[in-house]
């Protein structure tokens, strides 16, 4: 009888595993040769092989181009280099609805990553002190930006006051964070290299820095 009980306890403790379905939230933060810098649930960044499995279960299972697809629980779910879903083993379609995305501070310090505007790819720098989203007269034109239509105002920078306009961006993502609507300011005159990734964004977002990683959270 001891056997009996013995073994119908440990089937119900299985049982009762299974039912739990893993998750996991993964960010893709860069790719190396058959390597993927992954950070798990907002942990440290930690690099995974193909074919290799990080503690929570998730496995790497190939890498094309700027993309890597994954494995939790034996389903897969494929991430594009900057992009944060999460893993449920429960489901074929990972975290279609999650609104998170997890950054790595560069060797300066500062939190840079690619993203698009209006649907083009464009390089985002987080700046908490700016309190647009601001982009140079080349960006601006890349992205096919009417900003000649924009509020003509002044703006004051370490090189003087210079004319900006101020704009609405329809659409702006970082990973999987997209919020629509979001106000943009351009300086035609200025060429900047990178998008400044300012507060009208960030202030829609709940943001958690831990050392050299930053998570952003779509609140609204």
């Amino acid at each position: 009888m001891f056997k009996a009980v013995h073994h119908t306890l440990a089937s119900l403790l299985f049982l009762s595993a299974g039912a739990c379905a893993l998750a996991a939230d993964v960010n893709l933060n860069g790719i190396l040769g058959n390597k993927a810098l992954l950070v798990i649930d907002g942990g440290k960044p930690r690099w995974l092989a193909v074919g290799e499995s990080s503690p929570e279960g998730v496995k790497l299972i190939s890498i094309a181009g700027e993309s890597a697809a994954f494995e939790l629980g034996g389903k897969r779910q494929t991430l594009k280099l900057g992009e944060t879903d999460r893993l449920n083993a429960g489901s074929s379609a990972a975290g279609a609805g999650t609104q998170i995305v997890t950054l790595s501070a560069s060797g300066n310090g500062h939190f840079v990553t690619t993203g698009q505007i209006n649907g083009q790819s464009v390089q985002f720098i987080v700046d908490t002190g700016a309190s647009f989203i601001t982009l140079g007269g080349s960006d601006a034109k890349r992205l096919n930006i009417n900003y000649l239509g924009g509020q003509r105002v002044a703006m004051a920078t370490a090189n003087g006051v210079v004319p900006a306009y101020r704009v609405k961006l329809d659409e702006v993502r970082v990973g999987t964070v997209m919020l629509n609507n979001v106000d943009g300011i351009v300086q035609p005159e200025t060429s900047m290299g990178v998008v400044l990734l300012g507060m009208s964004f960030l202030n829609r977002m709940e943001m958690k820095r831990d050392g050299e990683t930053m998570v952003l959270r779509k609140r609204f």
